[in-house]
C-alpha cells in the first residue's frame, strides 16, 4: 500500500491529484450542490459515492423532492456533458443508445449516437419505460457500451446514470426485474423535506434560485476515481461486508431464522463487491484513506435492499427489504477495527 505521506511519489505532472487535495474538492462539490439543495444531505452524499465508485444509483421518492434538480446540479458541478431522457411507455430502444440511418447521398447506412453518450445521464422515471428500453439500458450500465448494427461504440469516461422513480404511480409503469435493479450500486430512499428545511425552500428557490458552480473537470474526476481504487481496507472489514451478504442468503445459518420466510432470493455477489468498493469511495469522500466498518454499516441498506427479492409472504404483509438489513446489521457485530491501526495499516 502506498504511504500517506502528502508528497507526491510520481513526477508525471498528470499523476492523480494528492489525498488532501481530492478530499478538499470533494467537499467543495458537496457545498456547491447543498446551496442548490436544500436538506437531502444523505441523497448528496450517496450520489457522489456512487459517482466516486463507478456505479450507478437509483433515487426514489415521491413527486416535488429534488430528485431531478439534484443530478442536474451534480452535473454542473462536476463538469462534463450530461443528458436527460424522460422515460415514457411508447420509448424504443433506438430513442436512446441510437440508430443506422441511410443516407441516399452517399448510399449507405451511418450511425447515429443516442443521448446515453454522455458522462451524466438522468433516466428520469426509468419505470415508465417497456421491457425493451429497459433492456438496451442492461448493456449501457454494466458494459459501458452500445451495440449497433453489429458494431460496438464505448461510452464516454467517467460515466454515470443517475435513473429516478416514484413509488406511489402504478398506471402505466413497468417494475424494474431483479437484473435491473442488481445492476444499480445505490439505491437511495428520498423522503419529504422536514418543516424547517421546507420554509428554506420556499425563502430560497421562489424569487431568484442559487446557481452552483463547476469544481470539477472530467480529468479530475477520473483521478478521483482511480484514487477510491487505492483505498485501503482491512482484511476484516472486507469479511463484515461478505457477512451482511451471507445473512441476505441463508439467515439460519447466521442466527436469524425469522427472516427465512420473508426473503425469496438473497442478494447477489455484486452486493459484496458494492459495499466495498462503496465504502472506498465514502472514505474518501469523509477525507480517509482507508475504510471503518462504520463505512460498510451506514451504506449497507442503500446497497442490499434492492437486491433481495422478497418471498409472496413478505409482499402480502408489506415487509420492507430495508427492514432484512437492518436485522442484518443487528446479528453481524462490525469488527473491531481502530481508526490508528486501519491509518497505520495503509
Amino acid at each position: 500500500m502506498q504511504s500517506t505521506s502528502p508528497q507526491s511519489t510520481s513526477g508525471d505532472p498528470m499523476h492523480v491529484t494528492e489525498p488532501t487535495e481530492t478530499s478538499h474538492l470533494l467537499e467543495q462539490v458537496l457545498m456547491e450542490m447543498k446551496k442548490v439543495i436544500v436538506g437531502q444531505d444523505r441523497m448528496i452524499e450517496r450520489m457522489l459515492v456512487a459517482l466516486l465508485a463507478r456505479g450507478h444509483v437509483l433515487l426514489e421518492g415521491v413527486p416535488g423532492v429534488a430528485k431531478t434538480l439534484a443530478v442536474e446540479t451534480l452535473g454542473t458541478v462536476v463538469g462534463g456533458t450530461s443528458a436527460r431522457l424522460q422515460f415514457t411507455p411508447d420509448l424504443v430502444p433506438s430513442d436512446i443508445v441510437g440508430t443506422r440511418v441511410y443516407r441516399p447521398s452517399t448510399e449507405r447506412f451511418d450511425v447515429e449516437l443516442g443521448p446515453v453518450f454522455a458522462n451524466l445521464v438522468l433516466a428520469d422515471e426509468i419505470n415508465r419505460a417497456p421491457a425493451k428500453v429497459q433492456s438496451a439500458l442492461l448493456e449501457v450500465m454494466a458494459e459501458r457500451q452500445v451495440s449497433i448494427g453489429g458494431m460496438t461504440y464505448p461510452l464516454p469516461k467517467p460515466f454515470l446514470v443517475l435513473a429516478t422513480q416514484n413509488p406511489i404511480e402504478s398506471e402505466g409503469v413497468y417494475l424494474l426485474p431483479e437484473a435491473q435493479r442488481d445492476r444499480f450500486l445505490l439505491k437511495v430512499d428520498v423522503p419529504h423535506p422536514g418543516m424547517s428545511e421546507e420554509l428554506e425552500i420556499v425563502r430560497r428557490m421562489s424569487v431568484r434560485p442559487p446557481r452552483a458552480a463547476q469544481v470539477l473537470d472530467t480529468a479530475q474526476l477520473l483521478a478521483a476515481q482511480d484514487e477510491v481504487d487505492s483505498v485501503f481496507v482491512h482484511h476484516a472489514v472486507s469479511e463484515y461486508a461478505v457477512r451482511l451478504v451471507m445473512v441476505t442468503r441463508d439467515p439460519a445459518a447466521w442466527k436469524a431464522p425469522e427472516l427465512a420466510p420473508l426473503i425469496a432470493s438473497g442478494a447477489s455477489p455484486r452486493g459484496s463487491l458494492g459495499l466495498v468498493q462503496g465504502a472506498r469511495a465514502l472514505a474518501l469522500l469523509r477525507g480517509r484513506r482507508y475504510v471503518l466498518p462504520q463505512d460498510v454499516t451506514d451504506l449497507a441498506v442503500d446497497v442490499l435492499a434492492h437486491r433481495i427479492v422478497l418471498s409472496y409472504d413478505a409482499l402480502a404483509d408489506a415487509v420492507p427489504a430495508r427492514s432484512i438489513v437492518e436485522k442484518a446489521l443487528a446479528v453481524v457485530a462490525p469488527p473491531v477495527v481502530a481508526p490508528a491501526q486501519a491509518a497505520s495499516a495503509a
